[in-house]
């Protein structure tokens, strides 16, 4: 591992300090902003098109852009994913878990929004989703990421299903 800025080759992995310039490197989670599709006691899950987890069912959502907040991602992910604008709810929360990406487990910091569909017929993005399906919140299936079975377990105890 090296120094982004000035390229020497660090003593030990972040958290750390170069020796040669001072730059302080942290492990710091990324932020994703992530929706819980809801109606009727049921929630909208995606089939993983992709690796990691691919063919795992999941909730639409993705990281943020730069200087992008969390809930905005989030309604920008519904966009791409769904291919329909979503009306966002409450907050749900932020958990703490881990993206496999280029040979690397990245901390990840999941924000989760309860979120409604506009009325309009959701049109998968077929690089992200393979196919759809609306599960009782109560009895989710396996989901790709631990950070979503919490997030589903806890809209499930907010909407009282």
């Amino acid at each position: 591992m090296f120094c982004p800025r000035c390229g020497r080759k660090l003593e030990k992995a972040p958290p750390t300090t170069c020796g040669a310039c001072g730059y302080a490197l942290f492990v710091n989670a990324r932020p994703t902003g992530s929706l819980i599709v809801h109606e009727d006691g049921r929630f909208l899950a995606l089939r993983r098109a992709r690796e990691p987890q691919a063919g795992l069912w999941e909730t639409p959502g993705g990281f943020c852009d730069g200087w992008e907040e969390p809930a905005a991602a989030a309604v920008r992910e519904g966009r791409e994913e769904l291919g329909v604008e979503v009306t966002l709810g409450d907050f749900v929360g932020m958990y703490i878990g881990s993206y496999a990406f280029q040979g690397e487990l990245l901390p990840v910091l999941d924000c989760f929004y309860l979120a409604t569909l506009d009325g309009a017929r959701v049109t998968l993005d077929p690089d992200e989703s393979s196919e759809m399906a609306w599960f009782p919140l109560d009895q989710p299936p396996k989901l790709a990421f631990e950070t979503m079975d919490k997030a589903i377990r806890d809209a499930a105890l907010r909407l009282g299903t």
